[in-house]
């Protein structure tokens, strides 16, 4: 009997999507694009599907219609009049983040539950496995009294047994992070302009952040923001729906409002992500009234975002900046913001955005701020 084990290799064979599962993908996307606009996305599916032949005979558009509504991702929005159309569901809006999640991010495997661990080494709360010898101010409740009677019996014999400090090994633990992020957008009018659709790559990265964290780092928040004129903040369920209005950019706003939200949080990893494409070009007085600014780098409006970059590195939050556009003064700007807060800044095409918000979010949560 031959028990030698051996390997059998095959053709790869995809799997075979079915057809409502393919017009879902594209359906995902265009109702990124229309902001939740339901009888847009179907327009625009419509003419994809007279462009690219997407259905058939056996299964129709009115049957991909019908089948988001019985699996509960459309519903029907009419008034009593019998006035509106449809709308998507709470289960939508998820299959959208997941979906965002698994283009930027890759298919990342749900984590348990828990808080996530950091690579610094000390007096943490979560056994890793490992030993170290004991050094002079080590908590006496870290030594492994296992460990080190072994490695007493191995220095000095059983028949002379004792044990001294030379003996003694601690166990290292690993400290456990729970990150605080404030995710600010830029909604201004500049973030559509010149026929670059930004806002859209933008909230596919909110939306796939709020999934990476809600199901990989339950015990991380993110409350995000976005700032025109003015700032506020929005949920996650509003992600899918986000627009740019007629605004200016007060970055200013964005950032009180940001501090604001962290300030509550009791945890001292915190942490401030602004993705932007334009300058500070507005300001709100104390009286209500708007100072603008649109025609390149005001000193009164840059010297305030200055100021609240200094606060914000008092407070031990540091804002990464994601700069989406590219421009001499803008970038002179950025750097001296970034030089007052201690924080970091990229330059960024909307091709990356994605990644570089990822990498630099997992690298931030193995620092342990102190």
């Amino acid at each position: 009997m031959d028990k030698r084990k051996g390997f059998v290799f095959k053709t790869f064979e995809a799997e075979e999507q079915s057809p409502f599962d393919k017009l879902f993908d594209i359906f995902k996307e265009l109702i990124t694009y229309t902001s939740g606009d339901v009888d847009e996305a179907l327009d625009w599916l419509e003419q994809l599907d007279k462009e690219y032949q997407l259905t058939d005979d056996e299964y129709t558009l009115d049957d991909f219609v019908a089948d988001l509504k019985k699996k509960g991702y459309l519903k029907d929005d009419k008034d009593p009049q019998g006035k509106g159309g449809m709308k998507i569901t709470a289960k939508t809006e998820r299959a959208i983040r997941k979906n965002a999640l698994d283009q930027i991010f890759g298919k990342l495997r749900k984590a348990g539950g828990g808080n996530h661990k950091t690579k610094q080494l000390g007096q943490g709360d979560e056994h890793n496995g490992e030993y170290r010898d004991y050094q002079y101010g080590d908590s006496l409740d870290r030594i492994s009294m296992t460990e080190s009677i072994r490695n007493a019996q191995i220095n000095n014999g059983i028949d002379n047994f004792s044990l001294t400090e030379d003996d003694l090994v601690v166990e290292q633990t690993n400290h456990k992070s729970q990150m605080s992020t404030v995710l600010m957008i830029d909604i201004s009018h500049s973030m559509i302009l010149y026929g670059e659709d930004r806002i859209t790559p933008a909230k596919k990265v909110a939306m796939a952040l709020a999934e990476l964290i809600t199901t990989r780092y339950p015990k991380d928040t993110l409350d995000i923001l976005v700032f025109g004129n003015d700032a506020w903040r929005i949920t996650i369920g509003d992600l899918p729906y986000l627009n740019v209005g007629p605004y200016h950019t007060n970055t200013v706003a964005g950032l009180q409002l940001a501090l604001d939200m962290l300030r509550r949080k009791r945890n001292t990893n915190k942490q401030i992500f602004m993705i932007t494409d334009g300058k500070p070009s507005c300001i709100r007085e104390r009286d209500g009234t708007y100072y603008k600014n649109s025609f390149g780098l005001d000193d009164y409006i840059v010297n305030q975002c200055y100021n609240m970059a200094k606060q914000a590195r008092k407070l031990h939050i540091p804002i990464t900046t994601f700069m989406i556009a590219r421009d001499a003064h803008l970038m002179n700007f950025v750097d001296q913001f970034t030089r007052a807060n201690q924080g970091k800044a990229f330059f960024t095409g909307l091709q990356g955005l994605g990644e570089m918000i990822f990498k630099d979010y997992e690298d931030n949560r193995k620092k342990r701020i102190r």
